[in-house]
């Protein structure tokens, strides 16, 4: 057994080998300082994800909090600049994998804005795209407040938030064709149009969700191990969040009504009607209301798609009609479920030679963006996040940046935890709900 201190910029740091811990104690206590340095994650559960806290303990005070990132680096921007605009779609929408329609819709908004065709998306692939996306809002939320309950000790609103998500999760798949990272909102609308039933499908959710958030709320609205947990727990005022540049439900929550779909609507959401919801309390718990009241809204914008979805916007095209950019243009499925339509491979191999060279140059180079930049930003269930695409007028984007909120929101960390108790770290970072794909890209 060796046990040695030596000076470092930290302080004293102790090396030990062997198993007699009493030595080490007798060093330690020699000792005038009392502070003990832990990890916290990588992988620990209530980090979501591989985030990795160090944390500098006084007794069971947090006096420093630091966040550590990369673990999951991937790469995504940069990726981006060797595909074509529309190949872009599939690498974004992998980043906050929570809320994969969320990241495509901002950059799909932010690609429109360069070719200048905002005005001219489908009335349908608007509607569709809103439908979506309040969707994902609910499904992303059901994962933020089921992990949180979990992590305070209570397994019952995840089975609860895992069992919504899954019904989400299913319409999503007969919509999409798959439940997450699903590519499907693309440069001038969407990949394809409704499959006969979706509407149904979405309306038997909408029955059934508003008694499930009820449900949710039972669990933890006025439970009093949940409410000791979360009240006056990492406490973040106006003024913090402005100075560290948080928006979304945190920010909600400490008074201020910012969403940019009231703000600065995109997608025609100013034609929809809802409440943004807000608390005053600053804390934890009022993270938590404003969450399931954002579900409870999203209900209602779900339910106004579904009535102009199956009333005035009952048909019409889902793509722009510009045949240079809206790709895959007019694609169905064929008989077997697997291939193209046999009357779209008709037309393009046989009827019409120009319809075969602009599909084979759109699949191939893709189209061509005009020279400039833009940001475009939507609001997720995280807050703003926002696209800043760069075109140097070719067919691959120049330079991709995103603004993630979780990257944003991670900074606050320190003002949530630092002099509060080790134990209400795990409730601040689950009240900024970080995803770490988001975090890493």
């Amino acid at each position: 057994m060796t046990t040695h201190a030596t000076e470092a910029a930290e302080g004293k740091v102790y090396d030990v080998a062997g198993q007699d811990w009493d030595q080490l104690v007798d060093t330690v206590l020699e000792s005038d300082e009392e502070r003990l340095v832990i990890n916290m994650g990588p992988q620990h559960p209530s980090t979501h994800g591989v985030l990795r806290l160090v944390l500098t303990l006084d007794g069971e005070t947090v006096t420093e909090a630091r966040t550590v990132i990369g673990y999951l680096h991937t790469g995504i921007e940069k990726n981006m600049e060797f595909r074509t605009w529309t190949q872009g779609v599939t690498f974004v929408t992998r980043m906050d994998y929570l809320s994969p329609i969320f990241n495509e819709t901002a950059y799909c908004l932010a690609v429109e804005k360069l070719l200048g065709i905002t005005e001219r998306i489908p009335a349908r692939a608007e509607a569709i795209r809103v439908m979506m996306m309040e969707l994902t809002r609910i499904s992303s939320h059901m994962v933020a407040i089921g992990t949180f309950g979990m992590e305070l000790g209570a397994t019952t609103p995840f089975l609860f938030g895992v069992r919504e998500r899954e019904m989400v999760l299913d319409v999503m798949e007969y919509i999409t064709g798959l439940r997450m990272n699903m590519a499907y909102v693309r440069p001038g609308g969407v990949s394809v149009d409704l499959p006969a039933g979706a509407l149904d499908k979405v309306g038997e959710l909408l029955k059934v969700m508003p008694q499930r958030l009820a449900d949710m709320r039972k669990l933890l609205d006025a439970n009093p191990v949940y409410v000791r947990r979360t009240k006056d727990v990492a406490y973040l005022d106006l003024t913090g969040c402005m100075a560290l540049g948080i928006t979304g439900p945190i920010l909600r929550a400490a008074g201020l009504p910012w969403d940019l779909r009231k703000s600065q609507p995109y997608c025609g959401y100013e034609t929809y009607d809802f409440e943004v919801p807000t608390e005053d309390s600053c804390d934890v718990y009022g993270r938590y209301l404003v969450r399931v009241a954002e579900m409870e809204e999203s209900l209602k914008i779900i339910e106004q798609c579904l009535e102009r979805l199956a009333g005035p916007l009952k048909a019409g095209p889902v793509m722009i009609e510009d045949k240079k950019i809206g790709w895959p243009a007019q694609l169905a499925l064929g008989p077997d479920g697997l291939g193209n339509s046999p009357n779209h491979i008709a037309h393009i191999m046989s009827s019409s030679m120009e319809a075969l060279i602009h599909h084979f140059k759109l699949v191939t180079e893709g189209f061509r963006v005009p020279a400039g930049q833009v940001y475009s930003a939507v609001e997720s269930p995280r807050g703003e996040l926002g696209a800043h695409v760069v075109s140097d007028g070719g067919t691959r984007p120049y330079r991709v940046h995103f603004r993630d909120p979780s990257f944003t929101h991670l900074q606050a960390v320190p003002a949530m935890c630092e002099g509060g108790m080790i134990a209400d770290v795990i409730s601040a970072v689950a009240s900024i709900d970080p995803v770490m794909g988001g975090v890493d890209r």
